[in-house]
């Protein structure tokens, strides 16, 4: 379990290269675009302080990712000079893949259920740092600097929607949220085809959903389930999950697009559509912005 004193210091120690992005009004809510990051997505906080904090990275690192963390550990291995290799899955947006090979990793594509075997293998053959997406404390560390921002920005904020995955950016948020301000509702955001945390939540346990059966999304950054750690922060400090529909997921796409000028990729759009499902004014991360082209396209022309 993280805490508030690490959360501090992983603002210290990225801030100089993320956004600290700002908080835009949006219906009767707010939005924290962290689709305005370098990289897209709010991935860039925690992958920045995790590779900052290694002993030892001059064999440089491995990660495994559907596509924004990939991005994340890419930029923040060129920044320190170290080789990185992405591990992705067969099923990853091509737009995520080029942007990962353009900021200079090496890409190996897998199989949905292979990128953990695969990233470990990498590991073991080349000596170097794994930065998991989600499932480590630097990781969540730099996540919760969200949490941080938000309660900076607006104090009397009663309420913060986070999308929930593999939970990492919610363990960061929430244990940040409930340190400074335990009165603050933290809800979670999540597809209806993918709230295993959702079940989780109810049956009072960590429930597995078959990585097939995530898959069925269309945010496909949401696709993961989580881990112990994560479930550890997510069970303590997350007040309760708010699902949304495929057509909910679009339609907040679309609606980001002409409204609020924002461009949202579907997982983006997730806490988005959850704020609007339940009302108030409470604030949103809208977590990322790399749409497939084609799928904004067709939104738009709707």
């Amino acid at each position: 379990m993280i805490a508030l004193p690490e959360i501090r210091s992983a603002a210290t120690v990225i801030a100089p290269h993320v956004v600290r992005t700002p908080l835009l009004p949006f219906g009767a809510g707010w939005i924290k675009p962290e689709n305005l990051q370098p990289i897209g997505a709010f991935k860039l906080r925690g992958a920045l302080n995790a590779l900052a904090r290694l002993e030892n990275r001059s064999s440089g690192v491995v990660a495994y990712s559907s596509g924004n963390h990939a991005q994340a550990v890419a930029f923040a291995a060129r920044l320190h000079g170290v080789p990185a290799a992405i591990v992705m899955p067969d099923n990853t947006p091509p737009v995520k893949i080029e942007a990962t090979k353009a900021l200079g990793a090496e890409v190996f594509i897998v199989g949905i259920t292979e990128r953990v075997e695969r990233a470990e293998a990498l590991v073991a053959e080349r000596g170097a740092a794994l930065i998991p997406p989600f499932d480590h404390p630097d990781v969540i560390a730099g996540q919760g600097t969200i949490g941080l921002e938000v309660l900076d920005d607006l104090p009397d904020v009663d309420t913060v929607v986070v999308p929930m995955s593999g939970g990492g950016l919610i363990s960061g948020v929430a244990t940040a949220v409930k340190s400074l301000r335990p009165d603050v509702r933290v809800l979670g955001a999540e597809p209806e085809l993918a709230a295993d945390i959702a079940e989780s939540l109810r049956a009072g346990s960590l429930v597995r959903w078959d990585p097939l059966r995530r898959a069925r999304t269309v945010a496909d950054a949401l696709r993961d389930g989580p881990s112990a750690l994560t479930w550890a922060h997510i069970s303590r400090y997350v007040d309760d999950v708010v699902t949304v529909s495929e057509d909910e997921i679009l339609a907040a796409v679309g609606g980001l697009a002409r409204r609020a000028r924002l461009v949202a990729e579907p997982s983006g759009a997730v806490a988005v559509a959850a704020l609007e499902k339940v009302g108030g004014k409470g604030v949103a991360v809208l977590s990322g912005g790399n749409v497939d082209p084609a799928l904004l396209a067709r939104l738009l022309a709707t």
